[in-house]
């Protein structure tokens, strides 16, 4: 407790934001940067007061029902009295939390910035001040997210957000920012065997369920479906794999031909969709796992054209776009925005009230986009989540 004392009498009431950019994926081929990488930046967080952004997921999602609505976020009080004694007995008025995401230009990171920041402002109230030092590889590293880490924890922070590039690199660095009282929370990628506090993000299971959903709308209860999974190896695409098989066979005019994997590259996806259409082409339909083909032009040529239906996982400008000219019927996507607002909150919860998330497992919303809602959900983008 002394340790814990000390490090949250020495918080720094400044920020470091690294803002930088550069391509790379949460299991999902991200979009061409729209801007260079560069070095970081000391940027002060923006002050309070400022007016509030909406949540991601009170924007437009077409009427369509979201399946997670319950359980978005909602942080409940719990154990950890002992920190919440601790912030109380210093007076403590002052936060800093580090956010550490896979790599800078990914628009779904540059979207979890933009969150963070937003709660940042939105959360220093009421005389309490909240900081966000954005400490993000430019390119995926696990081990330079594990020495962010370590250099966050030297910094004397009272928490870090972390979406875990490699569990087995970052579980050790994680426990040791716990043992020495830093709180640590995960978003869209965990670390299930550390001791982090919590992880946010969506289930993947339900997520491959409300696509298998999506498929049943565009293309009735008969037919043909092939799955594309990516790396077979890859947890979180098995889970949305196995949504996808288990709601599907609720309907039984519908067969699955088989689960197709690939390199995650947008050419290898093509190819192996283009291979597999040719040779089976009794296919009605395909459930794209992760929007890997949908990062190209011309992707679905003798797919869509064809009338097969498909749906896809990422509802990021680039696939939307695929919605818009009718190709794709429909996006499955993440709260992107709420993977840094909700780490926030869900941190300074705990640093100041000693407040734990009711799970450790906090899931978010699933954003449903079909082409009457496509153009709205592109503004969200353009207007707040790639807004720098």
């Amino acid at each position: 407790m002394k340790t814990l004392l000390n490090r949250m009498g020495l918080v720094a009431s400044t920020m470091v934001l690294a803002v930088g950019v550069a391509m790379s994926g949460c299991e999902k081929k991200a979009e061409p940067a729209k801007t260079a990488a560069t070095t970081p930046a000391p940027t002060t967080t923006p002050a309070a007061g400022e007016a509030k952004p909406a949540m991601p997921n009170d924007a437009i999602h077409g009427g369509a029902k979201m399946p997670n609505d319950a359980v978005h976020g909602g942080a409940a009080a719990g154990a950890g009295a002992a920190g919440a004694t601790a912030a109380k007995a210093s007076g403590k008025k002052t936060f800093t939390f580090a956010v550490i995401a896979k790599s800078q230009s990914n628009p779904v990171f540059i979207a979890a910035k933009n969150g963070a920041m937003a709660a940042g402002r939105e959360l220093s109230k009421d005389g309490i001040t909240v900081n966000v030092q954005w400490l993000t590889p430019a390119a995926e590293d696990a081990q330079k997210q594990a020495e962010f880490i370590t250099q966050a924890v030297n910094s004397g922070v009272d928490g870090i957000a972390v979406s875990v590039t490699d569990a087995k690199v970052l579980t050790s660095a994680i426990n040791s920012a716990v043992e020495k009282g830093v709180a640590v929370v995960t978003f869209d990628s965990d670390a299930p065997e550390s001791k982090r506090m919590a992880t946010y993000g969506m289930d993947d299971v339900d997520a491959g369920k409300e696509l298998a959903r999506q498929m049943v709308k565009a293309m009735g209860d008969k037919g043909v479906v092939a799955i594309l999974a990516g790396n077979q190896n890859a947890t979180n695409l098995q889970a949305r794999v196995r949504g996808v098989k288990e709601e599907l066979a609720n309907h039984k005019g519908i067969t699955v031909k088989d689960t197709y994997y690939h390199v995650e590259t947008a050419p290898e996806a093509v190819a192996k969709i283009k291979s597999v259409q040719t040779a089976n082409p009794d296919i009605t339909g395909w459930a794209f796992v992760g929007g890997w083909p949908l990062y190209t032009d011309n992707a679905l040529a003798g797919v869509a054209d064809k009338g097969v239906a498909v749906v896809s996982i990422d509802t990021l400008p680039l696939p939307l776009n695929y919605v818009k000219k009718g190709e794709v019927k429909a996006l499955v996507g993440q709260d992107y925005f709420g993977w840094g607002y909700e780490s926030v909150r869900m941190l300074l919860d705990y640093a100041k009230d000693g407040k734990k998330p009711a799970t450790t497992a906090v899931r978010a919303k699933v954003d449903i986009v079909t082409k009457e809602n496509a153009d709205a959900f592109g503004k969200i983008w353009q207007e707040k989540w790639l807004k720098e």
